[in-house]
């Protein structure tokens, strides 16, 4: 009787954690926690339902028009740095106010980087339009961005907090609205956060830290362009001296293939010719080679073909532009006694003299 009922104990106790290892929900939680954690949000706390912000649904703006096209604001030149505000937390605001969250993952793709981190800066185009009450803005995005913003004459901007993972700029503004500038990037005191339809748990709790309430609405800004606020038609102006152009990292090359462009009219690249590619691949081809057995019935092996789009041959120190991706990707040839480029390379090849190597996502595909 006793080995029955044990029996019984155990097969009930192996169903429960069958039931436990193959629910659906608990694979999913498990799924999004791994999730966060690779891209550098982790440890986050899940938000109950009930305290995400709701979520402006606006219809992709048209093309255009000129009613809704930034116009330049004229005020006088100020040599003031915009406001900054110690610690997390902003003074002097109004007693009443709406809190919009807006962002993404990133905007539309600059050809120029505003920070260190190799990757190419995005621009989001904010166009605010709300009379009804003051607006605090929370904006977000994970990649570099430059928040470039605009509003309708009767909307009065009080504060703007701005977060990320890398390096986040406000232009736009006049020097006069406070700001606080808080990324993974700066280790900023309100921490980080970016905005999508993932993240809308992570807002609430920092909007009552931060402004001592709940977002008022939350915003997924769409192809680099996000409207808040009750979608007015109204005429758009901006400080025509806050440009999203002075934030570019001057130290670093412009990105893509205007990077490319810019080290060629610089002198440190030139154009591949066909003669440095063959040049390179007959070298490589006889040192992959020369410790090869012949395999019988097989013709002769012939060298590696290298595509010439986008081919150069550094002549001088170069950091790699960012953004060589896919079809912007490009094949540096290195000669002996010149010095191997530095940066991300991103999916780029580069043919080393010196150590003969290839070195780069495509020279495992060839």
């Amino acid at each position: 009787m006793k080995a029955r009922i044990a029996l019984a104990a155990l097969v009930s106790l192996v169903s429960l954690t069958a039931c436990q290892e193959w629910n659906p929900a608990h694979r999913r939680a498990k799924a999004d926690a791994a999730s966060n954690a690779s891209s550098g949000f982790a440890d986050r706390s899940v938000a109950p339902a009930a305290d995400l912000p709701p979520v402006g649904r606006p219809a992709p703006p048209p093309a255009p028009a000129k009613e809704s096209r930034l116009v330049p604001f004229e005020v006088p030149a100020s040599r003031d740095s915009p406001s900054s505000v110690p610690g997390c937390e902003f003074g002097g605001l109004p007693s009443r106010f709406n809190v919009y969250a807006a962002g993404a993952y990133s905007g539309r793709k600059l050809d120029y980087q505003i920070d260190q981190s190799g990757h190419t800066a995005t621009q989001i185009d904010v166009a605010v339009s709300e009379d009804a009450a003051p607006v605090v803005l929370m904006l977000g995005a994970y990649e570099p961005t430059v928040w470039n913003i605009g509003w309708s004459p009767r909307t009065r901007i009080v504060a703007v907090l701005v977060s990320g993972y890398h390096r986040q700029a406000v232009a736009g503004l006049p020097p006069s609205v406070p700001r606080i500038n808080s990324s993974y990037d700066n280790k900023g005191q309100c921490g980080q956060f970016y905005v999508s339809e993932r993240n809308l748990g992570e807002l609430n709790p920092i909007a009552r830290r931060v402004f001592g309430q709940r977002v008022t609405r939350a915003y997924i800004a769409q192809d680099g362009f996000v409207a808040i606020g009750d979608g007015s038609k109204s005429a758009l102006v901006t400080d025509a001296n806050q440009k999203p152009e002075q934030f570019r990292d001057p130290d670093a090359p412009l990105a893509g293939e205007a990077g490319l462009r810019e080290a060629v009219a610089k002198g440190l690249l030139r154009e591949a010719r066909s003669s440095d590619m063959q040049a390179w691949a007959s070298a490589f081809a006889a040192i992959e080679l020369r410790d090869a057995p012949p395999v019988s019935g097989a013709p002769p092996r012939s060298s590696r073909d290298y595509s010439m789009h986008n081919a150069y041959v550094v002549v001088r120190p170069l950091r790699i532009p960012a953004g060589l991706y896919g079809a912007h990707s490009a094949t540096f040839i290195v000669p002996k006694g010149v010095q191997r480029p530095t940066g991300d390379p991103g999916h780029s090849s580069i043919l080393d003299w010196n150590t003969m190597t290839c070195a780069g996502a495509t020279c495992r595909m060839r």
